[in-house]
């Protein structure tokens, strides 16, 4: 079954450009260097000639700015990779489109792990407590995310990845996969990566930090699981989009915001 999976944000927590900074990269005019915070957005059509059915992955900050951008106006389900303020805080924007979800057969599924489900009841105690009394709150409701979660004929297969000493969520979708906020990658996970058309694959900068991958290890990575295309997301300021795409493999690519790329979703 063919879709769309589009880049709505292929920045870091602080976004780029970054404030108060006069690097090179935030003061570009290339606009592929202007990088939202990191979330993606699945798309295709069902079968029988159904309606468009949407995937948001993760709703951060500029969640709202980037659903006008992609012309989003429906969405049919949420999975969240972890609970960090740059993944989440977008959560209450879903509240326009989530009344018309609603009217037209119930609440937007949001998928979580416990721990993330932990967070987005604390953040968002005022839609999710049972004594909840805002009467404009999004019609949303948490769900367990398991091993497999299927979206209207659509399986997202959960794959761990670790963030720092964190075990957070990565997805695989037909022949594309999408794993951001990586800093290691468990043995038992590459092997849910094989035949990959399309990886999505989080490279933050050259130099080492302790959550996230470093460009040189996200293309070690890559060349491990030898997905046609490997696409690089969660970039910071410190890598430029051209001068940066002019040291990599053909098969390897800085993603940008807005970028859509045709991806088969299932059989």
């Amino acid at each position: 079954m063919d879709g769309q999976l589009t880049f709505l944000g292929t920045g870091t927590s602080m976004g780029v450009p970054t404030l108060g900074c006069a690097c090179a990269v935030c003061t570009s005019a290339d606009p592929h260097d202007r990088r939202l915070r990191p979330s993606a957005l699945v798309r295709w059509r069902d079968a029988d000639g159904g309606p468009e059915r949407v995937v948001v992955i993760d709703t951060g900050p500029d969640f709202r700015e980037q659903a006008l951008r992609a012309g989003v106006t429906r969405v049919d389900a949420v999975l969240y990779t972890h609970g960090h303020a740059d993944h989440i805080l977008g959560m209450d924007d879903l509240r326009p489109l989530s009344y018309i979800a609603f009217h037209e057969g119930g609440p937007i599924p949001l998928y979580a792990t416990e721990e993330t489900a932990k967070v987005l009841n604390h953040v968002y105690d005022y839609t999710f407590s049972p004594e909840a009394t805002y009467s404009h709150r999004a019609k949303v409701q948490l769900e367990p995310l398991g091993e497999r979660t299927n979206v209207h004929g659509v399986e997202f297969v959960r794959i761990p990845v670790l963030h720092g000493d964190m075990e957070i969520s990565g997805f695989r979708f037909g022949n594309t996969a999408y794993l951001t906020d990586v800093s290691a990658i468990p043995e038992s996970s590459f092997a849910l990566l094989t035949g990959l058309e399309h990886l999505v694959l989080s490279a933050l900068r050259h130099k080492p930090h302790p959550s996230h991958a470093t460009l040189e290890q996200a293309l070690a990575w890559a060349l491990r699981i030898g997905a046609r295309h490997t696409w690089l997301t969660h970039i910071a300021h410190e890598l430029g989009h051209e001068e940066t795409n002019r040291t990599l493999p053909q098969s390897v690519r800085l993603a940008y915001d807005g970028l859509t790329i045709p991806v088969c979703v299932g059989l």
